[in-house]
């Protein structure tokens, strides 16, 4: 961008000596008309030029089943605008994607594309905006929610994702009206009351937070609505009234393997709702519903929520082994950081336009791409 600047301003600084020798004479040469015409072509041509965009792409770990068709579809739309982009995976380490953008800048980077790793403090994200900023490029934060103080403190810097909680409050609704309609058939034990198992993403993350919070929340709304009780933790001694899963299908499976053996299926006080904040957490609360005999696609079938709507979701949900998901759009969040790469690609500021095509939270920089309610 700065040779793009000083190229400009040798071209004005030209352009006006000639402009200036034409007031000396009445009528200009042709010889002169030629030089004048020359610039203006220049300048112009040199305004629309693209930027030859280098863009490093930093996750924070490409085991994220999610993560994994958002890559997918990103990687697509990059390579089609024709932007340069190396992929790197932190493994869920913050010290490495901090290393990997010092290595990606000092190759020659000029955008950064950051799924933070560390969404709890506001240190990781301050950190890479400060080397975004130092180097004089931009940086578009993805998926993972950073805080608006940390956009605020440089102009290049702008996020893409979702609302936080409204993926909780659409389960939550979702959950809720299939629970009033299905009311006894979910009670298994009749004792008038839902018994649910809560398995929670990253603690302290902003998306696990609010899906926790609100999936509940929204869900009793509407049993209380419809004059049934709300829900009740199905482990009355877990004060936190959630399972640490943290995205995980494996540690789901295993929490949700030790709760039946404590709470089985066929006792005095059976979980009859699962909520989970992603769909891999569902997936592996359904493969330990599957070892009790429970949830196959045939017979006995509790509702178990996920958030995402992957394809594995997708393909349980139609099976009849998941109640529903909530659809997390990866094609819409490639496309919209392909769209503000493509401003960078096209020496415009990365927010460019943003407020008049996406949907932006006011007085920031940050870009919300909506969910969807599938069951």
């Amino acid at each position: 961008m700065k040779k793009l600047i000083a190229l400009l301003l040798a071209l004005v600084m030209v352009f006006a000596l000639v402009a200036c020798a034409a007031d000396e004479v009445v009528e200009e040469t042709p010889e002169e008309e030629e030089v004048v015409e020359e610039v203006e072509e220049e300048v112009e041509e040199e305004v629309a030029e693209a930027v030859d965009v280098v863009a490093g792409v930093f996750w924070y770990d490409f085991s994220d089943a999610f993560l994994s068709t958002v890559r997918d579809a990103l990687d697509a739309e990059l390579t089609a605008a024709g932007i340069n982009f190396t992929n790197y995976d932190a493994a869920s380490t913050q010290a490495t994607q901090n290393d990997q953008i010092d290595t990606a800048i000092s190759q020659g980077a000029n955008l950064l594309i950051v799924n933070v790793v560390d969404t709890a403090a506001v240190d990781a994200a301050q950190a890479i905006v400060d080397k975004a900023a130092a180097a004089e490029i931009p940086v578009i934060f993805f998926n993972r929610e950073v805080d608006d103080a940390v956009l605020a403190s440089y102009e290049e810097a702008c996020f893409v994702g979702t609302r936080a909680a409204e993926a909780g409050e659409m389960q939550g609704q979702m959950a809720g009206e299939y629970i009033r309609d299905n009311y006894d058939a979910i009670d298994l034990n009749g004792d008038g009351t839902i018994s649910y198992i809560m398995m929670k993403g990253e603690l302290g993350n902003p998306e696990a937070e609010a899906r926790t919070q609100f999936g509940v929340e929204f869900c009793n709304a509407v049993l209380v609505e419809a004059g049934k009780p709300e829900l009740a933790y199905y482990d009355a001694n877990n004060a936190d009234k959630f399972q640490p899963s943290n995205w995980s299908k494996t540690t789901a499976f295993e929490l949700m393997e030790t709760a039946l053996s404590t709470n089985p299926m066929d006792g005095d006080a059976p979980i009859e709702v699962v909520f989970a904040n992603n769909d891999d957490a569902a997936l592996g609360c359904v493969e330990a519903l599957n070892n009790a005999g429970w949830n196959t696609g045939e017979g006995d079938t509790i509702p178990v929520f996920g958030v995402d709507y992957t394809a594995d979701a997708a393909a349980a949900i139609d099976a009849g082994k998941m109640a529903g998901s909530i659809l997390q759009s990866a094609t819409g969040m490639a496309e919209t950081v392909a769209a503000l790469a493509a401003n960078v690609q096209a020496g415009k500021a990365v927010f460019a336009d943003a407020e008049a095509n996406f949907n932006v939270d006011e007085g920031t920089t940050k870009i919300r791409v909506p969910y969807e309610i599938k069951g």
